[in-house]
């Protein structure tokens, strides 16, 4: 299946033959499917709090916070194609010359492009679109509806007009204020001030592809003096790149390698699993996880930060009793203080296999511990917090992805549908040690958990590998708390027209 001259190239990947082997197996051999027990549902492992109850955990956090290393860390690599693919199957099927524009939406019933053109005015972006249309096209008030609605959606996405497809997410402007727009990077920026600040100085990190790096740094400085005199906060920001060596091999549908023009293997990126690396070299006490899309106008990150603090105080709350048993269990405990560490194992980390000696309970606790925020389902595509069963028959609280899933068994595929929660990415995650030694999270993955997804290159059908991802597999072996959240900390843009909801429109 390999061929001699395919070994430089495997080298050049920062790969090794037996290590893309091992990747070709997978394919041959399928990856299992997850065994789903039952979703987490409130009462059974997802915790809802009293009010007085998250008060509690804010000023826990209030009053900690400037005594521990804080980073907000966003995945930001992906470019915004999808974001705008019903405006590419505009631009695709839509003849200006040839049929009317109402002709068109009526034929496609394409509700979507619709809504798009009704709310065009409202978009962060529209006046940098009229400005490139007035270079791009001078006939355009002159031209009829649809072609002025071609014109202006060729102006958006287009490499000659302003890219924005081939932007990355994070730099697309999302929000509209009285005198400036602002992208959801800037937004992530103003946000964090609100709850990961320690003192003065707030420190994020981004990840995102290389060839990004330039925009990126240009809007930070453009943005920086505007955001740091709104928040009175100095920004320290860090980035990292998908490391080469987690690309993954591309196979056909024989599951022989997949290979380009050019007769050279094909290695693609292998999902969100593959900033495990990135994540592991993040040396702070409390991490936040947030996707770069899911951001507010200014008016709602007020409350959105108070359940960040909610969430941090609770990690920090079971952090102090976590780092408290293990100093205990340096030397011999009471029958006591054994029973307090299960009931606490039980009741608090959701662990149902509770372990009997001391050694075992060293190994339970000694672990990496996320605070997720969940929401209530609406829906939306992703995944979402359950029990799981492993090979070895021990159940665990886990966020899993409905494509780690056989939808074909009848039973599985129904505590799928009867999930009432959703993961939103709002993650709050302890990486020290009671000991303040920062954990090596590959320690803590389960690598059996990726998926295999099928794509295109170049028009032909080909399968890719998926690593187990950040917020699944990647943190398989952690200790896991889900807190039910509000929807209103939950405002991803998947598609451009999410930015018409009143979350995204600054006084809507």
């Amino acid at each position: 299946m390999l061929k001699e001259k395919d070994v430089g190239q495997i080298k050049e990947q920062g790969l090794t033959i037996n290590q893309v082997i091992k990747q070709l197996e997978f394919f041959t051999i399928g990856i299992p499917p997850l065994h789903i027990v039952t979703s987490a549902t409130v009462g059974n492992g997802i915790k809802q709090l009293s009010l007085s109850e998250k008060e509690e955990y804010e000023q826990l956090y209030e009053s900690l916070k400037d005594q521990r290393e804080i980073v907000k860390f966003v995945p930001a690599s992906g470019a915004a194609t999808r974001m705008f693919r019903f405006l590419y199957d505009f631009l695709d099927q839509y003849q200006p010359s040839e049929e009317h524009f109402r002709d068109f939406i009526k034929k496609h019933n394409n509700k979507q492009v619709e809504i798009f053109f009704n709310g065009m005015k409202d978009f962060a972006f529209v006046n940098q679109v009229r400005a490139k249309i007035r270079e791009l096209y001078p006939e355009y008030k002159k031209s009829l509806k649809g072609e002025r609605f071609y014109m202006f959606v060729k102006a958006l996405l287009e490499e000659e007009g302003l890219n924005f497809g081939n932007l990355p997410k994070g730099l697309i402007p999302f929000h509209k204020y009285q005198k400036y727009s602002t992208t959801a990077f800037e937004e992530q920026l103003y946000e964090s001030a609100f709850y990961a600040a320690v003192g003065d100085d707030v420190y994020l990190h981004f990840t995102f592809s290389e060839q990004h790096l330039k925009f990126f740094r240009e809007e930070f400085e453009n943005i920086k003096n505007r955001v740091s005199r709104k928040t009175r906060k100095n920004f320290h920001i860090s980035y990292s790149f998908q490391k080469k060596e987690t690309n993954t091999i591309a196979v056909n549908n024989q599951n022989r390698p997949f290979r380009n023009e050019e007769d050279r293997l094909v290695f693609r990126p292998s999902g969100h699993g593959a900033l495990l690396p990135n994540l592991n070299e993040v040396d702070a006490d409390v991490v936040f996880i947030k996707n770069i899309d899911n951001v507010a106008a200014e008016e709602y990150v007020e409350e959105i930060a108070f359940y960040k603090k909610v969430l941090a105080g609770k990690l920090l709350w079971l952090q102090g009793k976590i780092f408290g048993y293990l100093n205990d269990l340096q030397e011999e405990v009471t029958i006591e203080q054994m029973k307090e560490m299960h009931s606490f194992i039980w009741n608090e980390l959701n662990i149902k296999d509770i372990p009997s000696g001391r050694a075992d309970l060293i190994e339970v606790l000694h672990r990496p511990i996320r605070v997720c925020g969940v929401v209530k389902n609406t829906g939306a595509p992703g995944g979402g917090p359950f029990w799981v069963k492993d090979g070895d028959g021990a159940t665990s609280l886990q966020i899993v992805e409905a494509s780690q899933i056989d939808v074909t068994d009848t039973h599985q595929k129904s505590i799928l549908k009867e999930a009432t929660h959703f993961n939103p990415v709002d993650l709050v995650c302890g990486l020290r040690d009671f000991q303040g030694n920062k954990f090596n999270l590959t320690d803590f993955s389960d690598p059996t958990t990726g998926f295999i997804s099928n794509k295109f290159e170049n028009g032909k059908p080909l399968k890719a590998l998926e690593l187990p991802g950040l917020w699944n597999g990647a943190m398989a072996k952690w200790n896991t708390v889900f807190i039910e959240v509000p929807l209103i900390t939950f405002n991803p843009v998947k598609t451009v027209n999410d930015l018409l909801k009143k979350e995204h429109r600054p006084n809507a």
